[in-house]
């Protein structure tokens, strides 16, 4: 029975795996192309003359004959005839030449095991039957294999040449053996091959390949008495990998030069890529004039690297263009082109390139399917996988890894269930790769039950440091935020899991969410212990931390010591004000990112729009101007979610038919987020009449989240609409939407503690109760008047009240200032909308208690003080 990747109702319909696994490719399939007939069969089989004059073949017992019909075998890949020549030489007595032939014949062709069979039959192998079997091992990736090898060679007492030094380097550099490769070099100059050109840069290459080893690639280079061409295309290469691109250019220069030495694709593929990291356009276009000068215009290799490079630095026109005028064409040139256009957005143009090829292998689709990842296509790319399975082209782990992707994006829980599916029952899931992303694409799809089981069973012998990121990453997307930091530090405890960049940004965000700043702080100090406090991601999530924990001070602090900053950056700080209210201080700083010539992106644009929410006077015919110009000046085409915050900025200034006239004259459709906007203004300034028409609106566009639901039905229940109400939770129960209960929290000795309405779980409940009992009772005789509209059911009057004393946020505030000493601050954050009874409780608890109450909810920050609040009531 076939499995249907896609569920009956899915936009893609009824697509089948074939039942059997996708044919792979043969081992060294070049072997199974059809041969051609040689001349020279007929000295192993049977002459040209008619059977009948003949009884017997000839038998070829010249070694020299044997030679030549081997040399023969490897120039045409002709496996058969190697092996003839094979079960010839086994009537002769032994020749270690001959022997060395066949081993380094069986090599060329790819049989490695037939080779190793003639290497363990041989009785005395000599320096050049190891060196030749070394060498194969390291050229096939399997420098475990050379290693032992070259261990067994001297062991016997076999002194190796050259080319012995050459190999084993080869396979040290491959599996990153340094230890074994810089003991190697010791042997190289005990022997007196120092001075040998091969033997330096192939040294020269396993020293770049270390971390710090740019100082020993240099001092050998300098010691060398002579050089090639490979000897300075090891050394520009290392300094491209360190980073080094001006020392490369200048290195490349001084070679050019010398005269001597003509550039080959190496060293032209090296320097492209230093003009790549550098994004030195104009130093590339120099670099492909000096390979059209020396005669590398029609070098294939090179036309390939430079569309590589063109496209990396943005020059898609360059890269057609030279597409275009090359003679020579193969896959990785169309494949180059089909990434190319992934890269800047031309879907389908890259679709069209891979329609036009002549030759396609799996590596084609993989780019395309990549692309489509890239560019948010996930159904094309689940797609595209689809027809790679049908068609029976071999699947490789990026294969997996990709349309694996794709289902994350597509984000239906169907089609991730049954690719999954598919990959265990065709045995992929042994891969670490595959698993990995599985794992992924079980967090990104919400589906953390099965996220854990995975990675319960993660086999412990392997690495399992890029499992722990993904899970951390998992839990904080998902909003388990105290389920990541407890997660991040049983890693580091245990030792599970590197420090690095993905996972300090994680770990901040997560501290940000649930405003704490202490263990945030102490991440921090971490980053400046490892080294990574420079790195530009993880400044600026110390940004947005501190913005979250309320401490704007330090935010700016930590912004105005970055040595660089990106458009995050400037993101960042502005996000940061507007979460505190700080409107005038939000444009301050969008003044100074625009005189820094920093160009803004959309969320730029957006979030700067909403910072006229929170200006000291009316500033709407600023914004308007500003979202007019979002086309002529910023090339940046409207989204609904900057309508979205324009219509925001028009309610909190009490223009709402202004904004729903706006709604009515878009010339796109509008969306949910658009009218809950509206519907948000209607709810602040109680204008029910506008607030019904865009309920109805709301409910026809049938929205996919709970949240919007949930606001349709209080303005119907604070109308007292509860019929209406009931029919909205109605349909949110009939599409299996859940509201997100409301929480609130607190950060007391290191530890989250959690509060939901009428909540009894913590292990104070007793004197939580008690205190909020006393807390109620002081505020009515200051004048509080609980406000039981907020209670959004159905019931008795008496019940309302009660309802009202055990919110979340009055249980998080009465523990909070249970456990600090009198005068100290409470900081709580909640994860919805502060209701307005608790807005009003808490402005009477910072009278009685002479304390300051820092609340953050979904709108921002509320500063209580003296009996006011920083929001204005308005939020």
């Amino acid at each position: 029975m076939s499995t249907i990747i896609h569920p009956h109702n899915h936009p893609l319909q009824r697509h089948e795996f074939p039942p059997n696994p996708p044919p792979p490719l043969p081992h060294n399939s070049f072997l199974f192309l059809p041969k051609p007939k040689f001349h020279h069969r007929h000295l192993l089989s049977t002459s040209s003359l008619s059977r009948h004059t003949l009884s017997k073949p000839p038998v070829v017992n010249d070694i020299n004959s044997l030679l030549s019909l081997l040399q023969l075998s490897v120039q045409y890949s002709d496996a058969e005839l190697t092996k003839a020549v094979h079960a010839c030489s086994l009537k002769l007595q032994e020749d270690t030449h001959l022997g060395n032939s066949l081993v380094l014949a069986y090599l060329k062709l790819g049989l490695f095991n037939n080779s190793f069979k003639i290497f363990t039959s041989l009785s005395c192998p000599n320096v050049v039957t190891f060196s030749s079997l070394i060498s194969g091992f390291a050229k096939s990736n399997q420098g475990n294999k050379a290693i032992k090898l070259f261990l067994k060679m001297m062991n016997e007492g076999i002194q190796p040449n050259e080319f012995t030094f050459v190999s084993i380097l080869s396979a040290c550099i491959r599996v990153l053996e340094f230890e074994l490769g810089s003991q190697v070099h010791g042997l190289v100059i005990k022997t007196g091959f120092l001075d040998s050109v091969f033997v330096a840069n192939a040294l020269m290459g396993l020293y770049g390949k270390l971390d710090g080893g740019l100082g020993f690639v240099f001092k050998m280079f300098d010691e060398m008495h002579q050089r090639d061409v490979t000897s300075w295309n090891t050394v520009i290469s290392s300094l491209v990998k360190e980073g080094m691109y001006e020392k490369a250019f200048e290195l490349f220069r001084v070679m050019q030069g010398i005269g001597s030495f003509i550039a080959d694709f190496f060293t032209i593929s090296a320097v492209l890529s230093a003009c790549e990291g550098s994004n030195a356009l104009m130093y590339g276009k120099e670099v492909h004039a000096h390979a059209i000068r020396i005669g590398l215009e029609g070098n294939l290799s090179v036309n390939n690297a430079l569309i590589g490079f063109y496209s990396k630095c943005g020059s898609i026109g360059d890269a057609e263009a030279l597409f275009e005028c090359m003679p020579v064409r193969d896959v990785i040139t169309w494949t180059e082109m089909i990434t190319t256009y992934m890269g800047f957005g031309l879907v389908d143009l890259a679709v069209e390139v891979l329609d036009k090829m002549p030759e396609k292998n799996c590596i084609s689709y993989n780019a395309l399917m990549a692309g489509f990842c890239r560019n948010g296509e996930g159904l094309k790319a689940v797609k595209l996988f689809i027809k790679m399975v049908e068609e029976g082209l071999e699947l490789t782990d990026f294969s997996l890894s990709s349309v694996i992707n794709a289902c994350a994006l597509v984000m239906d829980a169907k089609t991730c269930e049954q690719i999954q599916g598919f990959c265990v029952k065709f045995g992929f899931r042994s891969n670490a790769c595959v698993e990995a992303a599985l794992l992924d694409m079980c967090m990104r799809c919400g589906r953390m039950a099965d996220a854990e089981k995975m990675f319960h069973m993660w086999p412990f012998e392997q690495d399992s440091s890029i499992v722990c990121t993904s899970m951390l990453c998992g839990y904080a997307q998902n909003g388990r935020h105290d389920d990541a930091i407890t997660f991040f530090l049983r890693c580091r405890l245990e030792r599970t899991m590197d420090m690095d960049e993905v996972t300090l940004t994680s770990v901040l965000g997560a501290c940000g969410t649930l405003g704490f700043e202490e263990m945030g702080e102490q991440i921090y100090c971490h980053a400046l212990k490892t080294g990574f406090v420079s790195d530009l991601g993880v400044l600026n999530s110390m940004i947005s931390m501190y913005a979250k924990c309320g401490n704007m001070n330090d935010a700016i602090k930590v912004f105005n010591i970055m040595p660089i900053r990106d458009v995050v950056s400037w993101n960042a700080l502005i996000a940061g004000h507007i979460l505190h209210r700080h409107g005038d201080e939000a444009l301050t700083v969008w003044s100074e990112m625009e005189k820094a010539g920093i160009k803004p992106d959309t969320i730029t644009l957006n979030i700067v729009i909403l910072a006229y929410q929170y200006t000291n006077m009316n500033l709407v015919d600023n914004c308007h101007r500003l979202f007019l110009s979002m086309r002529t000046i910023y090339d940046i085409e409207p989204t609904s979610q900057h309508y979205a915050s324009l219509v925001s900025v028009l309610g909190h200034w009490g223009l709402l038919e202004e904004a729903e006239e706006m709604i009515d004259k878009m010339t796109v459709e509008p969306k949910t987020s658009v009218w809950r906007a509206l519907l948000d203004s209607c709810r602040i300034h109680f204008n029910t009449t506008i607030g019904k028409r865009v309920a109805k609106h709301i409910l026809a566009m049938k929205p996919q989240d709970p949240s919007t639901y949930i606001l349709v039905s209080n303005l119907y229940s604070a109308s007292g609409r509860w019929h209406c109400s009931e029919m909205v939770r109605e349909e949110m129960r009939e599409k299996g939407f859940r509201k997100n209960p409301a929480r609130s929290w607190i950060i007391h000795k290191n530890n989250v503690h959690s509060f939901y309405a009428r909540d009894k779980s913590h292990h104070q409940t007793k004197d939580i109760y008690r205190g909020l009992e006393i807390l109620v009772l002081e505020c009515l005789k200051a004048g509080y008047v609980p406000d039981t509209s907020f209670v959004l059911h159905e019931v008795e009057e008496y019940q309302k009240k009660d309802f009202l004393f055990y919110h979340s946020a009055k249980l998080a505030t009465t523990y909070g200032l249970l456990m600090t000493r009198p005068g100290e601050p409470v900081r709580i954050v909640k994860n919805i909308l502060l209701c307005g009874d608790c807005h009003t409780f808490l402005k009477f608890v910072s009278v009685i208690t002479k304390r300051e109450i820092f609340l953050r909810d979904a709108s921002g920050f509320h500063c209580f003080r003296n009996g006011q609040c920083s929001c204005k009531d308005n939020w």
